[in-house]
């Protein structure tokens, strides 16, 4: 079975690093360190293999993706040899990837008409059973809430209207959707999660799944923060500092994008401990810092009797080549739901996200049995 991975932001590093993996992957000049499916949990579940991937996308940006891969590569983020290596292989997915921005005069309407055209024209010509979208782009601020975002007659008669009401993560979910494919948003935008999408989700019967893909800090919280809850030690306070640079760096130096990050990050602990904590999270940007992240979190809790005490750690590592895996891991489950016939939210891929669609659901554990279960179920279903 062959599936098309369409990345939003094909350019980026997340997505470069991505393709560049699996391809390396496929050549045998990688191991698969990263890859949650594939353990033998997952063996029986009929996901798509990664060799019969193909890539394409949508960037803002021009960069060549070998060129990306390169710069990449002299960053750490990807072994040095591997972009020269595959270059024939990255041109041509380059050759996949189409402008995403909104060209002049051209309403929302248009806009989404040409990107959904875009995924079709990719399906056709590369032969794919189905595409998956994936949403890797830069951040966005969160939404303001528009009436045309409660149905899909609303948000069809604006678009109609050449009314411009969707945030541009979502005009890419309603342009995936249109085309018959599956959406992923491993941002913390606003992606799918409006009312008129799911609707469009199920109408298409298409799943989508997200929010946020949880990499670094909130995967430690959501390992550490049942560990108070089942003891009963009541935490107080949760603080979180992070500091990174590249392009994410940069993007979440804006505060109105940094709020969708920040409010992601902190949905997790009071929704594992049951009750409201003060766990504020600080982002800062430092451009030296290239690719890599650092997070350093103090937590401040009561055991018996009242005595104080608290617990830190630091979590340190490259945000690509964390999140790169999750990627594939997403396409291949999502791929796999749209051939069962799955439509709407995809909750037991909660275990991939900070902020997840359709669950309250944040223990790290609880969630993979809940992936586990889900995968084995789809093991004795068909399209």
């Amino acid at each position: 079975m062959s599936t098309g991975l369409w990345l939003v932001g094909a350019r980026g590093s997340v997505a470069t690093t991505a393709v560049v993996g699996a391809l390396a992957v496929r050549a045998g000049l990688a191991a698969r360190n990263g890859l949650v499916t594939e353990s033998p949990a997952f063996a029986e579940a009929g996901l798509p293999p990664l060799e019969g991937f193909v890539f394409g996308g949508h960037d803002v940006t021009a960069m060549p993706l070998a060129k990306r891969a390169e710069a990449l590569g002299q960053a750490g983020v990807v072994p040095r040899h591997l972009p020269a290596v595959l270059a024939d292989e990255l041109d041509q997915v380059d050759a996949r990837i189409r402008p995403g921005g909104r060209q002049e005069g051209e309403t929302q309407a248009e806009h989404a008409a040409r990107l959904a055209a875009d995924i079709r024209s990719f399906a056709q010509a590369s032969g794919v059973d189905r595409v998956v979208v994936v949403n890797v782009a830069s951040t966005e601020p969160p939404a303001e809430p528009h009436p045309a975002h409660a149905s899909l007659d609303a948000l069809e008669t604006a678009l109609e209207q050449g009314a411009t009401v969707l945030p541009t993560s979502s005009l890419y979910a309603y342009a995936a959707l249109q085309a018959g494919s599956a959406f992923v948003d491993f941002t913390p935008s606003t992606g799918a999660r409006l009312p008129a999408l799911d609707e469009l989700a199920r109408r298409e019967r298409l799943p989508y799944a997200g929010s946020d893909g949880k990499t670094g800090e909130t995967l430690v919280k959501s390992t550490l923060a049942p560990m108070f809850q089942t003891r009963e030690l009541h935490v107080q306070s949760w603080v979180g500092m992070n500091i990174l640079g590249g392009g994410d760096g940069a993007t979440l130096a804006d505060p109105h994008a940094s709020l969708s990050k920040t409010r992601s990050k902190g949905r997790s602990v009071a929704e594992t401990l049951g009750y409201e904590v003060v766990a504020p999270v600080h982002i800062d940007n430092v451009p030296d810092m290239g690719e890599w992240k650092t997070a350093w979190d103090h937590i401040a809790f009561e055991g018996f009797l009242g005595v104080r005490m608290t617990m830190q750690f630091t979590w340190q590592g490259c945000d690509s080549a964390l999140a790169a895996p999750l990627v594939l891991d997403l396409a291949r489950l999502a791929a796999r739901a749209a051939q069962a016939g799955e439509s709407g939210p995809l909750p037991a891929l909660g275990f991939f996200f900070k902020d997840p669609v359709a669950s309250s659901e944040h223990r790290l554990a609880t969630q993979y049995d809940v992936l586990v279960a889900w995968a084995r179920d789809l093991a004795g279903r068909s399209a």
